[in-house]
Order: structure tokens, then C-alpha cells, then sequence
């Protein structure tokens, strides 16, 4: 009974193992199925794919790409270059303020500011063909001539010295 055990022991290992073998035989024979439909796949793939067309979209691709980063690039500096223009302009205002005082001359104290109202005169003036100039618009500073600060001439400016250059140009057309 010792040797039926054995042989019956030796038997079952015998099979195990020639189950092992289908078992491994079984996973090589659907791998290689596998393999097989993944090549159909790939063929077809190659077929319906031109490489060539791809290769040329590509290449396009990159050319217009590099296009478009160089106008990017340019319109940048462009931007670049408008915003340091403005920053001139406020270094180049200091400049010629600075030359000036230099000099001696104060612009804001020479200009003499305007008046609100227009500067045209309520008097007619004559030109040398004989026409009137008539001024359009508001004229100088109402009846009861609070603006003008006594420059009765009709100048309507808000300072004597004003009124007393257009009374000389008055004057002069005379």
C-alpha cells in the first residue's frame, strides 16, 4: 500500500505539472492571437495614414508658428517702444524746464492765464476792404461786467494789463 500512495503521490504531481504546461501553452497561443490582431491594426493604420501629408503639416506647422512668435516678438517691442516714448516725453519736459531756469525765463509767470469767457471784442472791427469781423460765440463777459474787472474797452479780459493791450490794438486799427 506504500507504493499506491507513492505512484498515486508521483500521478497527481505528473498532472499538475502537464496543467501548468496547457495552462502556459493556453497564454502563449492568445498572446499570440493578440500580436496578431495588433499587426492587422498597425497595417491598417498605415494605410490610412499618410506619413508624407503629416510630415509636410508638420513642417507647415512649425513655419507658421515661428511666424506667428516673431510677429509676437515685434509687436512686443513695438509696445515696448510706445511706452518708453512717454516716459521721453516727462524726461524731455524736465530738460527744457531745467534750460530755462537756466536762463531765466518762466514761462508760467510770462503767459498770463485766459479768461474763461472768449476774448472777442463787442466792438466791430473793421478790416481794410471795409468789412466788419464779426466773432461768433459768447462775448465778453455779460452786462453788468462783473468778469472784467473794469476793462470797459469790451475785451472782456480779467486783467489790467490785457485791457490795456487791447485798448493799444484798438488804437492802432484806428
Amino acid at each position: 500500500t506504500r507504493q499506491y500512495i507513492t505512484k498515486f503521490i508521483e500521478m497527481r504531481s505528473h498532472l499538475q505539472g502537464c496543467a501548468l504546461k496547457l495552462q502556459t501553452v493556453k497564454s502563449h497561443a492568445a498572446m499570440a492571437e493578440a500580436m496578431a490582431n495588433t499587426a492587422k491594426a498597425m497595417h491598417k493604420m498605415n494605410k490610412a495614414v499618410d506619413v508624407p501629408a503629416i510630415t509636410k503639416m508638420m513642417a507647415e506647422f512649425e513655419k507658421e508658428n515661428m511666424k506667428s512668435e516673431m510677429m509676437q516678438e515685434i509687436m512686443g517691442d513695438a509696445i515696448d517702444d510706445v511706452m518708453e516714448g512717454e516716459e521721453n516725453e516727462e524726461e524731455e519736459e524736465k530738460i527744457v524746464n531745467q534750460v530755462l531756469d537756466e536762463i531765466g525765463i518762466d514761462i508760467q509767470g510770462e503767459v498770463p492765464n485766459a479768461p474763461a469767457m472768449g476774448l472777442a471784442s463787442e466792438m466791430p472791427v473793421v478790416a481794410e476792404g471795409g468789412k466788419v469781423a464779426v466773432g461768433l460765440g459768447g462775448g465778453g463777459g455779460g452786462d453788468d461786467n462783473t468778469n472784467n474787472n473794469g476793462g470797459g474797452d469790451g475785451g472782456g479780459g480779467g486783467n489790467d494789463r490785457i485791457s490795456d493791450l487791447e485798448a493799444r490794438l484798438n488804437n492802432l486799427k484806428r
